[in-house]
C-alpha cells in the first residue's frame, strides 16, 4: 500500500489506466524485441514450466574455437586409447578402482544447475588417478596412456544418460576434464615410471603434488574461460576472473581431495578411496540443496518481477526483456558473475516501485517521466525490494537508476540505458531501433552514459538484433 501523501493524482495524468498498461506492449513487424527470439523466451524451471527467468543462453560465436578443443581432446582420448591397446592393461585392479570411481562421479553429477564443477567426485578421482604412483608402497605402472583411457571411457560410461538427454554442455566438460587429467598424467606419470621422483618423499613430495594441481587447475580454468567465450563472445578476461574465483570454492577442494586420495592410497591401498571420498560427496549434496534454495530465490524474484505486468503498470513481458538486455551489457563491460547476478535481480525489479502509485503511467514509461518523479519511484521501488528480502544490493541498483548517471554504480547505468531503449523501441514505430538509439546517444551529455550507450549499440549489432527500419 502506498503512503497517504502518494494518493493524490498526479497533475496531467489521465486516471483511466492506459490500453497498452492493460494489453501489453503491440507487437510489429521488424521490432527487435517482440520477434519469436528463442534466447528472449521464458527458462524452463525446476518442475519443467516455463515463466521463472529469461533464458540467458547465446548461440556459439566462435565455434571454431569450440571445435578445436573438442578436436584437441578427442586426438588425445584416440591417441591414448591406442598406446593402451599397443602396450596393454596394466594393474588392473587399480584401474577398475579408479574407473569405477569416476563412472559414479559422472552418474552423481548435478544436472540443471550453472556450477563450475557439477560432477567434483568425478573430477578429484581422475586428478588422484593422474597423480597416483603407488597403490600400498608398491609401485604402479599404469602410464599417462593407460590414466587418460581410463578416465575417458569410464566418464564416457557416466555421462551416457545426461548426453542422451540432449545435454550438449556435458560434452565439453569431458573434453576439458579429458585435456586437463592428460595434462596432469604427462606432467607427473613419466618422471615417477623413470625413477626420478624415487627419492622424493614426505613433504617434498606432497609439495610437488600440490604444484601440479595448481598448473593443472589453471589449465582447466583456461580451457573453462575458451569454451565460455567461443560460446558467448563475451570478454575473455572477465570470464577467466570468474573462473580462477571458482577455484576457491569447489575447485579447491576437488585439487585438495585428488591429492590427499593420491597420497592416501600410496601407503595404505586402495582402501582409501571410499573413505575420502565420503566428505566430497557430503560436499556435493550440500551444493546441490544450496542450488536448490538459489534457484528456488531466483524464481520468487522473477514472480515479483511480473507483479507489475499483472496489475498493467508495465508491458508484458517489459522486465524480461530489460533484464536480457542489461545482462548482455554487463557482460559486455567486463562484470564478473556475481555483479551480473545483482544486475540481473535489479533489472527484472527495476519497475517494482509503480506498485505504488495510484495511477499506473501510460505505458509503464518512466524514461519520459521528470526526473523528481522517476527519482521518486526508484525509492519507492528500493523499498519494496528491501521488504521482500531481496540483497541489499539489488535495492541500491533500482534506488539509484533514476540518479544523475555519473553518481551512479555501472548497475545502475546499465539499467538505466537499457529501459529507456526498450521504451523508445517499443513506441517509436518501425525504425523503433534505430531512432532508440539514436536520441539515447544524443542525451549522453546529461542523462545516460556513453560506455553503456555504445556497449548496448554493439550488444545488439553482435546479437543480430533487427536495427534496421521494417521495411
Amino acid at each position: 500500500m502506498a503512503p497517504r501523501g502518494d494518493r493524490r493524482r498526479p497533475r496531467g495524468r489521465p486516471v483511466r489506466r492506459p490500453p497498452s498498461a492493460r494489453r501489453g506492449p503491440e507487437r510489429r513487424p521488424g521490432h527487435p524485441m517482440t520477434t519469436h527470439d528463442p534466447s528472449l523466451a521464458p527458462a524452463p524451471t525446476a518442475a519443467g514450466t516455463t515463466g521463472a527467468l529469461p533464458d540467458l543462453r547465446e548461440p556459439e560465436r566462435f565455434p571454431a574455437v569450440l571445435a578445436g578443443i573438442r578436436a584437441a581432446a578427442l586426438l588425445l582420448a584416440l591417441g591414448c586409447l591406442a598406446g593402451t591397446l599397443w602396450e596393454g592393461l596394466a594393474d588392473r585392479r587399480i584401474a577398475l578402482a579408479f574407473g569405477g570411481l569416476v563412472a559414479v562421479g559422472e552418474l552423481s553429477r548435478r544436472t540443471g544447475v550453472e556450477a563450475r564443477e557439477d560432477a567434483p567426485l568425478a573430477a578429484a578421482g581422475g586428478l588422484a588417478y593422474a597423480l597416483l604412483g603407488a597403490d600400498g608402497g608398491a609401485a604402479t605402472h599404469d602410464g599417462a596412456f593407460q590414466v587418460v583411457t581410463v578416465v575417458c571411457v569410464a566418464s564416457l560410461l557416466g555421462s551416457v544418460s545426461h548426453i542422451a538427454d540432449g545435454r550438449r554442455p556435458t560434452l565439453d566438460r569431458l573434453a576439458r576434464r579429458a585435456l586437463t587429467v592428460g595434462f596432469a598424467a604427462v606432467c607427473f606419470q613419466p618422471l615417477y615410471s623413470r625413477g626420478v621422483l624415487k627419492h622424493w618423499s614426505g613433504p617434498a613430495y606432497a609439495l610437488l603434488l600440490i604444484a601440479l594441481l595448481v598448473l593443472t587447475a589453471l589449465c582447466d580454468a583456461l580451457l573453462a574461460a575458451a569454451q565460455a567465450r567461443s560460446r558467448t563472445g563475451w570478454p575473455f578476461g572477465p570470464l577467466l576472473r570468474d573462473e580462477l574465483r571458482g577455484l576457491l570454492g569447489i575447485g579447491s577442494a576437488v585439487c585438495a581431495t585428488g591429492a590427499v586420495m593420491a597420497l592416501a592410497v600410496a601407503v595404505v591401498g586402495l582402501w582409501a578411496l571410499p573413505v575420502f571420498c565420503l566428505p566430497l560427496l557430503l560436499t556435493q549434496l550440500a551444493l546441490r540443496r544450496y542450488a536448490a534454495v538459489r534457484t528456488t530465490y531466483r524464481q520468487t524474484i522473477a514472480s515479483l518481477a511480473r507483479a507489475t505486468e499483472i496489475a498493467g503498470y508495465t508491458p508484458a513481458g517489459h522486465a524480461r526483456r530489460v533484464a536480457v538486455l542489461s545482462r548482455a551489457v554487463g557482460r559486455d563491460l567486463g562484470l564478473s558473475g556475481a555483479e551480473l547476478t545483482v544486475l540481473e535481480y535489479a533489472a527484472l525489479m527495476h519497475d517494482i516501485g509503480q506498485l505504488s502509485l495510484v495511477d499506473p503511467v501510460p505505458a509503464g514509461a518512466t524514461a519520459v517521466l521528470p526526473p523528481a518523479e522517476q527519482r521518486r519511484i526508484a525509492l519507492l521501488g528500493g523499498a519494496v525490494v528491501r521488504q521482500t528480502g531481496v540483497a541489499g544490493a539489488v535495492a541500491v541498483v533500482v534506488e539509484r537508476q533514476a540518479d544523475p548517471y555519473r553518481e551512479q554504480p555501472l548497475a545502475a547505468r546499465i539499467v538505466r540505458v537499457v529501459n529507456a531503449y526498450e521504451e523508445k523501441a517499443r513506441d517509436s514505430g518501425p525504425g523503433g531501433p534505430l531512432t532508440a538509439l539514436e536520441e539515447l546517444r544524443l542525451a549522453t551529455a546529461g542523462d545516460y552514459a556513453p560506455e553503456v550507450v555504445e556497449s548496448l549499440a554493439r550488444v545488439l549489432s553482435r546479437d543480430c538484433l533487427t536495427l534496421r527500419a521494417a521495411g
